[in-house]
């Protein structure tokens, strides 16, 4: 039985987590001789106060949404995976392989074709720590870990192997103009609004519509409800019939598909060529992307614009002020810890107080 209301689960603790983070922030950054207030407000402008700095937050929270919802899907199965750094990676190759491989005339012919070589090559490459676990018991966090280090070895060897563009930097060619996708100043500007470039492109609609289908299918579709039935009881699936090798590939496969939808934004999208270090640790980010989103489409949305928020304010607070790029990177990790691994601090008071609560006597009644 569920001790905090669906509300003060999914809205009302991520919001204590994030206030706190602010707060141990501001002190970290006043402690090497910054205004925190000041500090805030840049970040915040930066991050939302311009088309500018929508558009890269945006852009950010493309990437963190693929890989939000592809450790999310995960969780619903209880299973960790973290390989999404390793899975998007070689969904980026799969989206370059399929860019280069023909010179496509419309970008509306090579974003499908590219969508399904990204989905796929992510797919395959976390089928195998998938397979592992089902049918060896390898664990899935050891496995995706070590796959991570596999994917980026792989692309490093293509890029100065087989795959690298005349010239010392380790990239591809420039993928064919057929395959550059509309950013956001182009789709808009036929509206008529005004926007800054940026790299926010025709990519975050994808997000937009991955989020729906991971919703579709864990609430409205059979295979859902197997995955979360497996997650809550293996032993209760094994009961109802459930297969825990079917549900565990199947999960992983989309998983890892999700998490390789990411070169759509960061390879087609921005840098039209598959470059060595392209993920830039979004797979890792997913995963405070999920935990802070409770696992669900919109929180897993909601929390990636906050860390695309964190990035762009971020990059302008760098900019802005002599506060060293580490400090950002301590802000963010600061939200990861508190979302993540010191939720229970907040998670146990509340449940206390709310059960008090509830447990109060009313005025002229008796207490049981």
């Amino acid at each position: 039985m569920q001790k905090l209301p669906k509300w003060a689960d999914v809205g009302l603790i991520p919001a204590i987590n994030l206030a706190l983070a602010l707060i141990v922030s501001g002190l970290v950054v006043s402690l090497i001789g910054q205004d925190p207030f000041e500090a805030l407000a840049i970040m915040v402008r930066g991050a939302v106060g311009s088309t500018y700095g929508w558009g890269y937050t945006l852009y950010y929270a493309t990437n963190f949404v693929f890989t939000g919802l592809a450790v999310a899907i995960a969780f619903h199965a209880k299973l960790f995976n973290i390989g999404g750094e390793g899975q998007a990676q070689l969904g980026s190759l799969g989206v370059a392989l399929v860019c280069l491989a023909v010179p496509w005339p419309h970008w509306t012919l090579a974003l499908p074709s590219a969508i399904v070589g990204g989905a796929l090559f992510g797919a395959a490459w976390a089928a195998i720590p998938g397979y592992l676990q089902a049918k060896r018991g390898s664990h899935i966090v050891i496995t995706t870990i070590m796959f991570n280090f596999i994917a980026s070895a792989l692309l490093v060897y293509l890029l100065v192997g087989a795959l690298k563009a005349p010239g010392m930097a380790p990239e591809t060619v420039r993928f064919p103009e057929g395959a550059r996708l509309p950013s956001a100043q182009e789709i808009l500007a036929v509206v008529g609004i005004p926007f800054s470039r940026t790299p926010l492109n025709i990519s975050f609609l994808v997000a937009l519509i991955a989020c729906w289908g991971v919703w579709l299918l864990l609430w409205r579709m059979r295979l859902g409800y197997e995955i979360r039935a497996f997650g809550h009881s293996e032993p209760a699936a094994r009961y109802a019939g459930i297969s825990p090798l079917r549900i565990t590939m199947l999960t992983m496969l989309i998983s890892g598909a999700l998490a390789g939808l990411m070169g759509i934004n960061a390879v087609m999208g921005e840098q039209e060529r598959l470059l060595q270090d392209n993920v830039l640790g979004a797979g890792f980010v997913g995963i405070a992307v999920a935990l802070m989103g409770r696992s669900h489409p919109v929180g897993v949305l909601l929390a990636a614009i906050l860390f695309g928020a964190l990035y762009q304010g971020g990059a302008e607070l760098e900019f802005e002020t002599s506060v060293p790029r580490e400090m950002v990177v301590v802000i963010q990790a600061l939200v990861i810890l508190f979302t993540g691994a010191l939720d229970g601090m907040v998670r146990g008071p509340l449940e206390k107080s709310f059960l008090r609560f509830r447990n109060k006597p009313k005025p002229g009644v008796p207490a049981e």
